[in-house]
């Protein structure tokens, strides 16, 4: 009867878990190394289940040769039942909505095209058992489809 009950209750928040599969893997604590133009960083990030698993948020921070730039991000359930949604925070004032997808490898932050504003693409992939490669890349308003590398890293779990 305990061990029934015990998987009953591993079910239960598997099942709680479950919108935020496109972004298990990235769980937990990361120590990156990357470069793009902003120029060669070092930095770390972690991604963590909170208020009783309704939410995931990435906290990052990085050292730049210029200075030093913090972000946040928190995904959550779309409330129309489409995914996930995140939305973005950095120490420069910057917001970004994203939509969540999972792609071949890894997941893929895609924030809505514009013709007035940049569109934004952060991808993460997994590339070992404990490795990821991290790809941000801007288009310019009005081509929606026209990325170009801004960032480009990879990181190792913690």
């Amino acid at each position: 009867m305990r061990i029934i009950i015990l998987l009953i209750v591993a079910a239960l928040a598997q099942a709680a878990d479950a919108p935020f599969q496109p972004i298990a893997f990235l769980m937990g604590e990361w120590i990156g190394e990357g470069g793009g133009k902003p120029g060669d960083a070092n930095g770390s990030f972690s991604f963590a289940l909170d208020l009783d698993k309704k939410i995931a948020v990435r906290k990052n921070h990085a050292d730049l040769q210029n200075g030093v730039h913090d972000d946040l991000m928190i995904a959550y359930p779309d409330p129309a039942g489409k995914g996930l949604r995140a939305i973005y925070f950095d120490n420069e004032g910057h917001v970004i909505n994203y939509m969540v997808e999972p792609i071949e490898g890894g997941v893929q932050f895609m924030s809505e095209a514009s013709k007035t504003m940049p569109r934004f693409r952060l991808t993460y992939k997994k590339t070992g058992e404990k490795t990821v490669s991290i790809q941000f890349e801007i288009a310019p308003p009005g081509k929606p489809d026209s990325f170009a590398p801004y960032i480009t890293a990879g990181a190792r779990r913690k």
